[in-house]
């Protein structure tokens, strides 16, 4: 049995990045493998990734030499991916406000309304019933491309690599997006992981993101530091960023279904979207509401 390590250079994603991978093998089978990486150490903590690398070869070592069947039954590697029990549908809608009843519930019942006019499943999306932890900055998912935490945001990590549509409903707090969907946004660097270190692309890959933002005051300058999040946020999770319809003033009338043509430029943003998609996916998708 032999334990090596494996280093590897990932500087063309973050500046100085370096994975270090110990693996414990026997012949060609891999017995046990440990991943760390050098964004995983604060300065002040006082370890580094390759120091933690070298002490967990040190501790193999010693294991295997005292006890090697005992060590291959204990560290059997453990590298899944989370598959919740959650649906799969061609546009997951994310209703970022807190309030469900709200602009952002009403926009969101409009987008579902239109992508199912067009026989194509759907499924909204409420954060604040879910439990979600919010990102800790630990880089440890660009080791095996997994979240540290297990919460309902694997549900979430499921229905986005799975759908072809991904839009956003977003009031503006403080501006910016509500604390519960900044989670979500943070949470989802698990994603750009998988499809980056991990290597586990997604499903599909011509794949779009709408935004669909309400302000309670007047004026474009409210949305303008939401939209680059926002836009950051489509990148992250694999989408490419697409229209975007902001609708101001909300705080001067009964909500966003008493601004005239709201409705339809939402209807209409996420027809043009869905009519973007090739026609593998318009197909797959007909053929999963069919099944359902």
């Amino acid at each position: 049995m032999t334990v090596s390590i494996i280093r590897e250079d990932f500087s063309q994603l973050y500046p100085r990045m370096q994975r270090y991978i110990v693996e414990a093998a026997r012949g060609a089978e891999v017995l046990a493998a440990f991943r760390t990486n050098t964004y995983e150490y604060s300065p002040g903590v006082g370890l580094t990734a390759a120091g933690a690398a070298r002490s967990r070869a040190d501790d193999w070592e010693a294991y295997l030499a005292k006890d090697a069947a005992g060590f291959a039954e204990y560290h059997a590697p453990r590298d899944h991916y989370p598959v919740p029990e959650s649906p799969v549908t061609d546009v997951v809608v994310i209703q970022g406000s807190p309030r469900p009843d709200g602009n952002c519930g009403t926009i969101a019942g409009w987008v579902a309304e239109a992508v199912k006019a067009r026989d194509m499943s759907v499924q909204v999306l409420y954060l604040d019933d879910l439990i979600l932890h919010p990102c800790i900055g630990c880089y440890r998912c660009f080791n095996k491309g997994i979240c540290t935490f297990e919460d309902d945001m694997d549900g979430i990590y499921h229905a986005l690599e799975h759908a072809s549509l991904l839009v956003v409903c977003s009031p503006v707090y403080t501006n910016t997006v509500p604390a519960g969907l900044k989670s979500v946004m943070d949470r989802c660097q698990a994603l750009h992981a998988r499809r980056t270190i991990a290597g586990k692309r997604p499903p599909k890959q011509d794949r779009s993101g709408l935004f669909f933002s309400v302000a309670g005051r007047v004026g474009d300058e409210n949305f303008a530091a939401i939209l680059p999040v926002a836009k950051a946020f489509f990148s992250l999770a694999g989408y490419q960023p697409g229209a975007t319809l902001c609708f101001d003033g909300m705080d001067h009338v009964s909500g966003v279904h008493a601004v005239a043509g709201a409705r339809e430029r939402v209807a209409g943003a996420v027809g043009a979207a869905l009519e973007g998609l090739s026609p593998s996916l318009q197909q797959d998708g007909e053929k999963r509401e069919q099944r359902g």
